[in-house]
């Protein structure tokens, strides 16, 4: 128990995490809100136009990542948060004044949702990275858990209010009440003592997102996990599109979507705690994990009836978040310190960005054919991914018979990963010294 929340004997994790789970349980809420305004109040059901407004908001982290990755390395990411955190809240509460006044309009949500996706996509990479600036390099991954943990902490109790209150109260006092927790961040952001950091290791050169490109396509581990993450990203974690329109299937309203986003989230938080377990983040999780995703999407699709299906999605959110979790620890943990905000941004931009490609496509063959078959093409993406990463593990040689049994398999963890590293002269002293050639071994 202890190792699990190791990190929480750093002050500045402590502030952190309290800030942020307050945060998100507000973003959980305004999410669920924003999902509902635009399947049941802007349209009459129409899941193309949800699946075009969850475009619109996670597009920009995929077209912006050449600045955004550069901003997070170069900038002061605790300054870079306090803006983005402050442009955040009143972008919620513009839209809460819009929806209480009832003048909000489909193309105006659609404007919204393209601003939040524009801010969050220079939030993102910051505050992966800054995660790693409060906690030493051996609690890294466990902080990324804790952090993993946290997100879904606030994803099992924010759609589920936000459900109720849309009922209680409307949509727009939902986005007021978003706006409000802001502050939890922000006054955590205060908190944070910058003398504790950890000693920033940045790039003076200008080689931007190219050396950050050239550093993931050096490691074929690397490529491996990103194109896993963006398979499983683009067709099968829409899951506002899933819950909101299988939950009108079974006949629910607001509080039948919010129950079955906090149900999601049940098994999303378990896969995190069992992250924040682990001693190191590994490839192999997140091959059985993807394999698991896939699978457990597929059987959700044949349940016959409303709990049934919820009783599935826990499967889904425990495999979702072990697999996620598992590829943000290991790009963190494993990629050069100087290069990491702009790594980070690729990765979100693969996480985030894989949305705008395969939500429309989910919203149009959710339309066409109904919310089961969308569903089933995100179970056949996970069981690609897998696909992809045992054939990568087999064709590398890490795969092998044991020795002392006829038919038993190994994983052979000892084998080096090649990494071509930035030039040195481009860096300062501080940072040469620490991006020295390294052998890091296999996951």
């Amino acid at each position: 128990m202890t190792a699990m929340f190791r990190s929480f004997a750093t002050f500045n994790y402590r502030t952190w995490f309290l800030g942020a789970l307050v945060s998100n349980v507000g973003s959980w809420m305004q999410a669920t809100a924003q999902d509902w305004v635009v399947l049941t109040e802007l349209t009459d059901n129409d899941a193309t136009a949800m699946g075009v407004t969850m475009a619109l908001q996670f597009g920009p982290p995929l077209v912006l990542v050449s600045l955004t990755g550069w901003v997070a390395d170069r900038f002061d990411r605790r300054k870079i948060l306090l803006l983005t955190q402050t442009v955040l809240m009143g972008l919620a509460v513009a839209v809460a004044a819009l929806l209480l006044t009832g003048i909000m309009t489909l193309p105006l949500m659609f404007g919204f949702a393209l601003a939040f996706g524009i801010t969050n996509a220079f939030d993102a990479p910051a505050r992966q990275a800054f995660i790693s600036d409060m906690v030493s390099v051996e609690d890294a991954s466990n902080a990324v858990a804790l952090n993993s943990a946290s997100f879904n902490m606030a994803r099992l109790i924010g759609p589920a209010v936000a459900g109720l209150l849309i009922v209680a109260v409307g949509t727009g006092w939902v986005f007021v009440i978003n706006a409000a927790t802001f502050l939890a961040m922000l006054i955590a952001l205060l908190l944070i003592r910058s003398r504790e950091l950890l000693p920033r290791v940045s790039s003076k050169g200008r080689g931007g997102l190219a050396e950050g490109f050239r550093y993931v396509w050096s490691r074929s581990d690397l490529k491996v996990v990103f194109i896993m993450v963006f398979l499983i990203g683009a067709f099968g974690m829409n899951f506002p599109i899933f819950a909101s329109t299988m939950a009108l299937e079974f006949g629910r309203g607001a509080d039948g979507y919010g129950v079955l986003s906090s149900v999601l989230a049940i098994g999303s938080l378990a896969g995190a705690l069992l992250a924040a377990r682990r001693d190191r983040a590994r490839v192999r999780v997140l091959i059985v994990a993807a394999g698991l995703f896939g699978a457990a999407s597929i059987v959700s699709t044949l349940m016959p009836t409303y709990w049934w299906y919820a009783a599935v999605l826990i499967v889904v959110g425990f495999s979702t978040v072990t697999m996620l979790t598992t590829a943000n620890g290991y790009v963190q943990t494993t990629t050069d310190p100087a290069l990491r905000g702009r790594v980070l941004a690729l990765y979100m931009a693969v996480v985030m960005g894989s949305t705008p490609i395969g939500a429309p496509i989910a919203g149009w063959v959710t339309d066409a054919a109904g919310p089961r078959a969308a569903i089933l093409v995100g179970g056949i993406a996970g069981l690609a991914a897998m696909a992809i990463g045992l054939t990568w593990i087999i064709a590398s040689g890490r795969l092998r018979r044991k020795e002392s049994s006829r038919f038993g398999l190994t994983l052979d963890e000892t084998l080096p990963i090649s990494v071509v590293r930035p030039d040195p002269v481009e860096f300062s002293d501080e940072v040469a010294a620490a991006t020295t050639p390294i052998r890091l071994p296999k996951r």
